[in-house]
């Protein structure tokens, strides 16, 4: 008898259709539940354990004792999942790696022309206040290193920092 079957004994007189149907209605949720399990993906063990029932529907007459039906089942299930997982790694194995994300094209172009209205607004700067900026902002040096390199006082970098970004702040402002 078939575990937990309130049926007869499962026999060979029984025609595939009586006897799988039978052990559809009494096995398919405890088999979906094992799948699942080994699987991690209910649709896909849903789909293992029906791929199981049919095996057994087309193997019935070649089935020696239809009384170990649900081992056969459970067998099934089991060697289906291991497909499916096999399955799973190698598609990730090849599976072509995401590209990274890159910026939009759009966003290059305007990058480039925010670049270049800076530079532009840069080059209308006094002399100080443009190294001060530069060095401060593109070199990123400290104040003390922009004095040492400028050869000024750290106060006077202080002074033509602010300036220069108070000038090109107002120049880009004027440009857009």
């Amino acid at each position: 008898m078939v575990a937990g079957a309130t049926t007869a004994p499962l026999s060979v007189e029984w025609d595939a259709d009586h006897a799988v149907t039978e052990l559809y209605r009494e096995h398919y949720r405890p088999l979906v539940r094992l799948a699942a399990l080994l699987v991690r993906d209910h649709a896909t063990a849903e789909e293992v354990v029906q791929d199981a029932f049919v095996a057994m529907h087309g193997a019935w007459r070649r089935l020696r004792d239809p009384n170990k039906a649900l081992s056969y089942l459970r067998q099934a299930v089991v060697n289906k999942a291991r497909s499916v997982l096999r399955h799973r790694a190698v598609v990730e194995k090849h599976a072509p790696k995401a590209l990274p994300d890159a910026p939009s094209a759009e966003h290059g172009a305007m990058n480039l022309l925010e670049r270049e209205a800076v530079i532009r607004a840069l080059r209308t700067l006094p002399t100080r206040q443009r190294e001060a900026i530069v060095l401060r902002y593109y070199g990123d040096l400290s104040e003390a290193q922009i004095a040492d390199a400028m050869g000024i006082s750290r106060g006077a970098v202080k002074s033509h920092t602010s300036r220069g970004v108070a000038a090109l702040r107002s120049a880009l402002e004027q440009t857009t």
